[in-house]
């Protein structure tokens, strides 16, 4: 188990990912170079936020 760096929830790496998921965790490697410390509720969240807010990513 690991413990999550934004809501310090402890996660399974392991678990089957999402599409929010996986696509939260290309971000956390290509542009915030946190990749593997992140739970699978912060990795969606981010992703969706990502497509709301990050229009630059969107082209």
């Amino acid at each position: 188990m690991k413990t999550c760096t934004i809501c310090k929830a402890e996660f399974d790496e392991n678990e089957p990912r999402t599409l929010y998921g996986e696509a939260g965790e290309w971000l956390a490697q290509e542009m915030w170079d946190d990749a593997g410390e992140l739970c699978m509720s912060c990795l969606e969240n981010r992703a969706r936020l990502s497509m709301m807010y990050c229009h630059e990513m969107n082209r």
